[in-house]
C-alpha cells in the first residue's frame, strides 16, 4: 500500500508540473519557421503560406515559409527532425514524406522523429487511360492486362512518387504485373498516355481533369475508399473489383517529436480555422480537394498506418529508388 508520504510527494509533483505549464510563456514568443520540402509555387507551398499568414496575423509573430528542396524532399524533412522540439520549426509536406522514407532508408524515421499536427487537405487520384484503350473501368483494365503478361504499361511522375506507389499497389492487388515507365514529372507523363505510348496512369484531379474534359484521356475510377465529391460519377477502384484499395494524396503539418502537446493542439485548431474560410474552400473545391484539419492524434494514426502500408508494398515488390 502506498505510504501517505509517497502519495503527498506525487501530488506535489503533479501540482508543480501543472503550475509550470500554466505559467509557461504564451506561444509564440519569437518568429516561427515553416519548412516546406518542395519548391515554391505548388499546392504544398500555397497551403503553408495560408497557415503562416493566419498564424502571423493572429499571434503577432512572423511565421516564415522556408522552401528547402532536394533529395526528393528528404533534406527539408531531415532539418525538421533535427530541430529543437519547441514549436518554432514546423514542416508542411505532402504524403511523399512517407513514401520516400518507405522506399529508401533515410536519416530519420517519419513516425519516430515527427509528430503529427494536422492533415490540411486530402484528395483522391484518378485512374486515367489512353483514349484508344478499349476499357471502361478498372475491372476491364485488369482483364486486358491479364491477356498481355508484362505488356501493359503505366506512367508516373517519378519513382517513389505517390502516383507511382498507388499504381504499383493496384497491380499487386490485381496480381497482374505491369511495366512502370517513370517520367520527370506530370508534364511528360500525361502526353505519353494521351499519345498511347503508355496505357494508363494515376493523376491528380487538378492536373488530369483538363485532359479528361478535352477527351484526350478517360478517367475510369478514383483511388479513394469513397467517391469524390468533385467527381461523384466516377466509381472507386475498390468498387471496380479491388476491395480495400485506398490511396489518397494529402498535405499535412508536422513538428519534431517532443513538441509540447499544447502547442501542437493550438497549431491544429488555428490551421483548421484558416482553411475553413469561404475563399479557401472555394479554391479547394475547384481543385477537387477536401479540407480536413483533423486532430493530431487522428492524423498520427493515419501517418503510421500509411507508412506501414507502403513499407509492406516496397518489401513485396522489391521496389528501389
Amino acid at each position: 500500500m502506498r505510504s501517505l508520504a509517497a502519495t503527498a510527494a506525487l501530488a506535489l509533483l503533479v501540482a508543480g508540473a501543472a503550475h509550470a505549464q500554466n505559467n509557461a510563456p504564451p506561444y509564440p514568443q519569437r518568429p516561427v519557421r515553416i519548412i516546406v520540402n518542395v519548391s515554391a509555387g505548388g499546392g504544398v507551398d500555397a497551403l503553408a503560406r495560408i497557415a503562416a499568414q493566419h498564424y502571423s496575423t493572429l499571434w503577432g509573430q512572423p511565421f516564415v515559409v522556408d522552401n528547402r528542396t532536394g533529395a526528393g524532399g528528404s533534406i527539408g524533412v531531415e532539418l525538421v527532425t533535427k530541430a529543437a522540439p519547441d514549436g518554432y520549426t514546423l514542416l508542411v509536406s505532402s504524403s511523399t514524406v512517407i513514401t520516400t522514407a518507405a522506399l529508401k532508408p533515410q536519416n530519420y524515421d517519419p513516425v519516430r522523429d515527427l509528430t503529427a499536427v494536422t492533415k490540411l487537405t486530402s484528395n483522391p487520384y484518378i485512374v486515367c487511360v489512353a483514349p484508344q484503350l478499349p476499357v471502361n473501368n478498372v475491372k476491364e483494365l485488369i482483364a486486358l492486362a491479364k491477356t498481355k503478361p508484362g505488356g501493359m504499361s503505366f506512367a508516373s511522375a517519378g519513382i517513389g512518387s505517390i502516383v507511382h506507389m498507388g499504381a504499383e499497389l493496384l497491380t499487386v492487388m490485381a496480381a497482374t504485373p505491369m511495366t512502370h515507365v517513370p517520367y520527370k514529372g506530370v508534364s511528360d507523363a500525361y502526353p505519353a498516355v494521351v499519345s498511347g505510348q503508355v496505357d494508363w496512369m494515376i493523376g491528380s484531379p487538378i492536373s488530369a481533369l483538363p485532359f479528361i474534359k478535352s477527351n484526350r484521356m478517360r478517367g475510369i475510377a478514383v483511388t479513394s475508399a469513397t467517391r469524390s465529391k468533385a467527381l461523384p460519377e466516377l466509381p472507386t477502384v475498390a468498387e471496380s473489383g479491388l476491395p480495400g484499395y485506398d490511396v489518397v494524396a494529402w498535405f499535412g503539418m508536422l513538428a519534431p517529436t517532443g513538441t509540447p502537446p499544447a502547442v501542437i493542439e493550438r497549431l491544429q485548431r488555428e490551421a483548421k480555422r484558416a482553411l475553413n474560410t469561404p475563399e479557401v474552400l472555394r479554391r479547394m473545391e475547384i481543385e477537387g480537394t477536401d479540407v480536413v484539419g483533423n486532430e493530431p492524434r487522428v492524423f498520427g494514426v493515419e501517418v503510421k498506418a500509411e507508412y506501414e502500408k507502403w513499407r509492406a508494398l516496397v518489401k513485396k515488390t522489391g521496389m528501389k529508388f
